[in-house]
């Protein structure tokens, strides 16, 4: 007794013409196939040699093209897929298959966290180290000007405080940097430049180039404690000789890179990061990085005889004031804990035994 061919009901589309027919699909046990109507009128037959069959992905509806005749189209892939399977030897596509076999996927999720992870923790802090060793200082002027004139337009006004306290405040500074390591041989050109700070408040914070920056808002939170101030200055100053704001910045231009790189365009992301003050404003050191700040602060306020402990009291300030509550003052990128604040005291009391 022969066998009835096996069939799947789909749509019949003739060749040039849009409008679809129901139709059903047999094939053969020999390779042959047709497409007849539900009156059983034949549409199209040919070999299943000749017949195009377009991959599975997921649930889309499938297509077998029939040359110079049409197109039969189905959803029933499992049936279709029994049915072509001992006439095309294929096996279903890489798309289909990573589709069925979960855990296959699973495995390539895990292998591309695995990746970027490695890309995080390894590549990108020997390209920040590349990336610093290379940058001239034209490019980390240009950075600079750029996030100062970025912050200006959106956020600094003019300074209010009086001309008689800048130039005080600038000449302190300016023995300050004149102590520096990079007094000695050509470094940062360290300038001292006075803004109302408007929605960050009591701040202070320096530039790649060694430009910084002192909001009068943290003049008047210091009062006329100036030697606070300075041991603030100091801190920022040892921002700059350590490289801190230009490691930072590259760090953060290489996440948003690796980030971007997965998600589409990567110049405008690390463009904006690179020159936009905003952007500088929301970024913090490293908990490490604070600490040699620090004792930059120390050991330089100690060789201009003055307070080595003035930035440690300038925190206890902070803290005293604001707390950790407040998102928009100098604690949001400058954390006043209790062991940083003892261990700044320390040093400083080491520093004026040894020396």
């Amino acid at each position: 007794m022969v066998s009835e061919p096996a069939a799947v009901s789909g749509l019949w589309r003739k060749a040039g013409e849009a409008r679809a027919v129901d139709a059903l699909l047999t094939i053969a046990t020999d390779g042959a196939t047709a497409v007849t109507d539900k009156a059983g009128v034949q549409l199209a037959a040919s070999p299943f040699s000749a017949v195009t069959v377009s991959d599975r992905v997921g649930s889309v509806a499938r297509q077998l093209t029939y040359p110079r005749s049409g197109v039969f189209e189905t959803t029933d892939n499992d049936r279709i897929d029994a049915l072509i399977a001992p006439h095309s030897g294929k096996r279903p596509g890489l798309i289909h298959q990573l589709e069925r076999f979960h855990p296959r996927l699973l495995v390539f999720v895990a292998a591309t966290v695995i990746l970027c992870a490695a890309l995080y923790r390894y590549a990108v802090p020997v390209l920040v180290e590349v990336a610093v060793a290379v940058t001239p200082p034209s490019v980390t002027a240009l950075m600079s000007k750029s996030a100062l004139a970025s912050l200006d337009q959106a956020i600094f006004e003019p300074s209010k405080l009086s001309p008689e306290r800048q130039k005080l405040l600038s000449d302190g500074f300016a023995g300050l940097v004149a102590l520096t390591p990079q007094a000695k041989y050509e470094g940062p050109a360290y300038t001292l430049n006075f803004r109302a700070g408007g929605a960050i408040g009591p701040n202070a914070f320096a530039l790649p180039d060694g430009t910084v920056v002192l909001t009068d808002e943290l003049v008047e939170l210091a009062g006329k404690d100036d030697e606070m101030i300075l041991g603030v200055l100091g801190h920022e100053i040892g921002h700059v000789d350590h490289e801190h704001s230009l490691r930072q910045l590259y760090r953060a231009a290489g996440v948003t890179a690796l980030i971007m790189l997965i998600g589409g365009d990567i110049g405008s992301g690390t463009e904006d990061l690179l020159i936009q003050g905003s952007a500088l404003m929301s970024l913090s050191y490293s908990r490490g990085a604070e600490a040699e700040a620090d004792r930059f602060s120390v050991e330089l306020m100690h060789k201009a005889g003055r307070d080595p402990t003035a930035i440690a009291r300038f925190f206890e300030l902070l803290r005293d004031k604001y707390g950790d509550k407040d998102e928009t003052d100098f604690l949001s990128t400058h954390p006043a804990t209790p062991e940083r604040i003892a261990e700044t005291l320390r040093y400083a009391r080491e520093v004026g035994v040894s020396k």
